[in-house]
């Protein structure tokens, strides 16, 4: 009897009892969980233990340490000359107190403040000319997103960024921030004296993306800007942004944001705009377009 009841619910019949979605042509366009089908009122084991595994690497995308020793090293790697980045700490001593205190990981600790402060005061271009961008690499809430995308998107932003003959930029030491939030980037930026400041951060993880990676940009960076004065790109990662559409768009991003002295709500991602120019904008070949954009 034992054997007839496995049979009849692993063998190759049980997949008759789950009733298609009619919408599930459109599982190839998403990683939305859509047109799961069903079995009865309920959702299909497999469907479950999918959903399941999701809710699992999203819980340990949260709490995973960041390597920042791994991280440095990868850092170096894909941006040859850079020297070592400088690691940072926010005031959230740990974890628990970061998850509780998101004001805290907002800002930095006392020492890494005066190690910035020296480094200002030993920085490598003229005295009296700003750096034209620090980047700051942060934990957020989801190190994992950081430990796999940080260094490939840097590698591309710098060969784009040497690639661009019309302009240059000075960049500030990279930074890098354990148990930190977007605005603390504000912070490091206004003690390294920079003009603009470019943070990558883990973002929070969804069910399908525990390793969505954002870039926040701020001109003129200094504690107490709000998120009206940041211009956002989202979901940096393989399955989603991937890097040459997000240097893209950051590229333009940065060239306007210097032109225009400005971020925010008064600087829009107009290279939709720019596409329609054809490949070849700004000397650099252009993206493919959005297939929901007319």
């Amino acid at each position: 009897m034992a054997a007839s009841e496995e049979h009849s619910v692993a063998g190759p019949s049980a997949t008759s009892h789950v009733v298609p979605n009619g919408w599930q042509m459109l599982r190839g366009l998403t990683a939305a969980r859509i047109a799961l089908g069903r079995t009865g009122v309920s959702l299909p084991t497999s469907a479950q233990l999918d959903f399941q595994l999701a809710h699992a690497r999203a819980r340990d995308a949260v709490h995973l340490p960041l390597d920042t020793a791994q991280l440095s090293h990868d850092l170096c790697e894909a941006m040859p000359g850079l020297a070592a980045p400088v690691v940072l700490a926010s005031a959230a001593t740990d974890r628990f107190t970061y998850l509780q205190r998101p004001d805290l990981g907002r800002r930095l600790d006392v020492a890494s403040s005066e190690k910035l402060k020296a480094l200002r005061d030993t920085r490598l271009v003229p005295a009296g000319q700003p750096y034209d961008l620090a980047v700051v690499v942060v934990d957020g809430l989801s190190a994992l997103a950081i430990a796999q995308n940080a260094a490939p998107f840097l590698a591309a932003l710098s060969q784009r960024l040497a690639d661009d003959a019309s302009e240059s930029w000075t960049m500030a030491p990279v930074t890098i921030v354990t148990q930190g939030r977007v605005a603390v980037g504000d912070e490091v930026g206004e003690l390294l004296g920079a003009k603009a400041v470019l943070v990558l951060v883990g973002e929070r993880p969804g069910l399908s993306a525990p390793d969505s990676m954002g870039l926040y940009l701020s001109w003129a960076p200094r504690v107490g800007l709000t998120d009206a004065q940041r211009n956002c790109i989202s979901n940096v990662r393989p399955e989603g942004l991937v890097v040459t559409e997000a240097t893209y768009k950051l590229h333009y991003l940065l060239r306007e944001s210097r032109r225009r002295q400005l971020t925010g709500v008064d600087l829009k991602d107009e290279t939709g705009t720019v596409l329609e120019a054809g490949e070849g904008a700004w000397g650099l070949p252009a993206p493919s377009r959005n297939f929901l954009l007319p």
